[in-house]
C-alpha cells in the first residue's frame, strides 16, 4: 500500500472512545468526505506518517 493511503499509520488515526472504534480526526467537509468515499483520491491528501520518535523528539 503507497504511503498515503494506510489510515492505521496517519497521525490523525484516532479512537473514539464514545463509539469505541478508530476514526479518521481530519474534520473534512461534504465534498472530500464523498471524494475520499468514491476513490477518486490515490491517495488521502491529509494524510501524515504517525512517527512517535519524531514526539518524544519534540519533548526532550
Amino acid at each position: 500500500m503507497a504511503q498515503g493511503s494506510n489510515c492505521e499509520s496517519c497521525m490523525y488515526y484516532e479512537y473514539d472512545e464514545e463509539y469505541e472504534c478508530y476514526e479518521c480526526g481530519i474534520r473534512m467537509d461534504e465534498d472530500e468526505v464523498m471524494r475520499l468515499l468514491s476513490n477518486s483520491y490515490e491517495k488521502c491528501p491529509h494524510f501524515k506518517f504517525a512517527n512517535e520518535y519524531s514526539i518524544v523528539k519534540k519533548q526532550m
